[in-house]
């Protein structure tokens, strides 16, 4: 017998659809990360974290983090944000200076979940809770000021 409601399958399908209701579709991009030692340092000298998004190409949460949340807090606010692609073979280089590839920094920050946003502080420690998956739209936002206020903190 069918228990009555909503199946996990349709709430995914719901909160991926949720940015077309909203009128926030548009394609927003993220910087790729090329050197995380640059990147960290140019946060570290305006006193922020360095924040990375692991992301997938094609996963539809990936996507509401970035156009929603990520892109335009980036943009606006001038918050420092790389983005680690899964399965990517583009080189970076990592915050010793080595040469490795997007996907070689994914298994070792052993991710496997995408998204999972991370926040790091001086010499590349991590700062902050790790915001792992797609979490429900209306509380994404706060899970993630929750996350960049600790990183903050961190740091002072």
């Amino acid at each position: 017998m069918k228990r009555p409601g909503f199946a996990r399958r349709d709430l995914l399908l719901a909160a991926a659809a949720l940015p077309l209701a909203l009128g926030t579709a548009q394609a927003a991009e993220l910087p790729a990360a090329h050197d995380l030692k640059d990147e960290l340092a140019s946060a570290l000298a305006r006193r922020e974290p360095l924040v990375v998004m692991v992301s997938l190409e094609g996963c539809p949460f990936c996507k509401i983090a970035r156009n929603n949340y990520l892109a335009p807090m980036h943009e606006q606010e001038g918050l420092h944000v790389a983005q680690v692609d899964m399965r990517s073979r583009t080189r970076v280089l990592d915050f010793s200076g080595k040469a490795v590839t997007h996907d070689d920094l994914v298994r070792l920050w052993k991710i496997r979940i995408a998204p999972t946003v991370l926040f790091f502080g001086r010499d590349g420690a991590e700062v902050a809770e790790r915001l792992v998956g797609g979490y429900i739209p209306d509380f994404y936002g706060a899970y993630l000021d929750q996350r960049l206020a600790q990183a903050r903190a961190t740091l002072r």
